[in-house]
């Protein structure tokens, strides 16, 4: 992230460089209107990041979906496509990567995918009261 930026700029510029370096089409379903702490803000993109990579170098997806909201109850991430899924039980680094950025947050993330119908990352960082 750059000075002043916040979390829903960075992501727009993230996933702008992303969908016009690998072609594939990102569908934005929602970005956050509040601001986010900055040590949040890093573990998202982080994770982010990583999920691309994943889309890119696995799943034969020609879309994915991106949704992540902050409110009250705290902040979700939500990347979905529809590509060639694969076998959870034998996720590799990169789902351990996006899982540590999120257990750093306090938060956790799941990973959900069936063969032939893609894969579904979320993660959640529960609002500090």
């Amino acid at each position: 992230m750059r000075e002043g930026e916040g979390l829903a700029e960075a992501l727009e510029t993230c996933l702008s460089d992303w969908s016009q370096r690998t072609g594939i089409t990102v569908e934005v379903w929602a970005l956050p209107s509040a601001d986010v702490p900055s040590r949040t803000a890093q573990g998202v993109l982080t994770a982010m990041r990583e999920a691309l990579a994943n889309v890119e170098s696995h799943s034969g997806a020609g879309a994915v979906s991106i949704a992540v909201t902050a409110g009250s109850g705290g902040l979700r991430m939500t990347v979905s496509d529809h590509g060639q899924g694969f076998d959870t039980t034998k996720a590799a680094r990169g789902i351990a990567r996006m899982r540590a950025a999120f257990a750093e947050l306090g938060g956790t993330l799941t990973v959900s995918s069936v063969r032939g119908e893609g894969t579904t990352v979320t993660g959640v960082v529960p609002r500090r009261g």
